[in-house]
């Protein structure tokens, strides 16, 4: 763990044990510089991620504040593709399209990289032999050094991350979009149908471990999530 993952991880482990209640001040930057013994930079990095996270605010002038919580429209889990096509009843499929081991090319991927190297996959993902899932993913190899090393031919790496990394912190984003050209053929559509696309990050102790964006026809895939205040009990596809 580097010095602003410790920051952040102890703030945020503070936050969420109630520590650090809503609506209080966290220790002002040049208070954090002395007790960590770091750079102004390493500290702001650190708060600009608990931002990021939605867990603080900055206020200019007067400090950064624990932020209130936020309810949400839904509460999703990480699903594992293989076994809710199995939980269905039906036969799973899966082929891996391209893989590559890469830098990163962008602001996004650097943060994700952390300074190390991704690994680059696109896969499809069939059910009962119909194309049910396009995916595309990154994975940190600073965070998941194992992933150089997978047979992703026969595994797919969804399924190889829920069991082999484990992870503290996710988040999902939902999206309704056409499928260009290249979807399209691969998910057996028209350029321009309907679809869902399911973009997904994790973190382990703030440290991103993978991205992935998977994109689903939209007749063949829905969400469903019941829930209750404390924690999600079913989810299904």
């Amino acid at each position: 763990m580097t010095l602003h993952q410790r920051i952040y991880a102890d703030l945020e482990r503070r936050i969420l044990s109630g520590d650090l209640s809503p609506g209080d001040r966290i220790p002002f930057e040049h208070q954090l510089t002395d007790a960590y013994g770091c750079s102004r930079m390493t500290v702001s990095k650190a708060i600009s991620e608990l931002a990021g996270r939605g867990l603080v605010t900055r206020r200019r002038r007067a400090g950064t504040f624990v932020a209130q919580p936020k309810a949400h429209a839904a509460v999703l889990a990480i699903p594992d593709l293989q076994a809710e096509v199995a939980a269905r009843g039906q036969t799973y499929g899966y082929a891996l399209l391209n893989q590559t081991e890469r830098e990163p090319r962008d602001a996004d991927e650097a943060e994700l990289a952390a300074g190390g190297r991704l690994l680059d996959l696109t896969c499809l993902h069939r059910a009962d032999g119909a194309p049910l899932a396009l995916e595309r993913r990154l994975i940190a190899l600073k965070a998941a050094p194992q992933a150089a090393s997978v047979d992703f031919q026969r595994l797919a790496p969804g399924s190889w991350l829920l069991t082999a990394e484990t992870w503290t912190e996710a988040e999902n984003r939902i999206s309704a979009i056409e499928a260009d050209v290249a979807a399209a053929r691969l998910l057996g559509l028209k350029a321009g149908a309907a679809c869902l696309c399911v973009e997904r990050r994790t973190w382990k102790d703030g440290q991103g471990v993978t991205r992935v964006w998977q994109t689903f026809p939209g007749d063949r895939y829905d969400l469903v999530a019941r829930f209750s205040p404390g924690h999600t009990k079913d989810i299904r596809i």
